[in-house]
């Protein structure tokens, strides 16, 4: 059975770019409820944590770099098949292959700069929402 919870971080390209609320309106039309969000900025070894499963990957360092260029949005979403969901909501990775409407479509810069992340099976969502929000900070 599908997770009623993802995760989300709208990026430090994103934020820079002053496209939050843009992006939030984005995933409450799509019927998401946000039960956790706050807005942080990553220190190298929180986003060396998070994203860990990268560390032997060829851009890792790139990408914890990107992440701690500036403040991000960390948020939980809830819908019935919320990872299936989101993942259609925000497209794919690269925003030229992205669908019309998506939000990498609208406004990702690259493959590097893609606005948003969002968690890639129930699993990772419940471990990517523990690692930015504590149960009582779940709406």
């Amino acid at each position: 059975m599908a997770g009623k919870i993802t995760f989300t971080m709208i990026k430090p390209d994103a934020v820079k770019a002053g496209h939050t609320g843009a992006i939030l309106a984005h995933i409450n039309k799509a019927g998401f409820r946000i039960v956790a969000m706050k807005k942080t900025q990553l220190t190298k070894a929180a986003a060396q944590a998070f994203y860990s499963v990268h560390k032997k990957r060829p851009f890792y360092g790139e990408l914890v770099e990107f992440m701690t260029s500036g403040p991000i949005v960390a948020a939980v979403l809830e819908k019935d098949n919320a990872v299936e969901d989101y993942r259609k909501v925000i497209g794919a990775t690269n925003p030229k292959e992205a669908a019309k409407g998506t939000i990498r479509k609208k406004y990702a810069k690259s493959i590097g700069e893609n606005a948003v992340h969002g968690a890639d099976s129930d699993r990772n969502a419940k471990r990517e929402a523990a690692f930015h929000f504590s149960s009582i900070e779940m709406f």
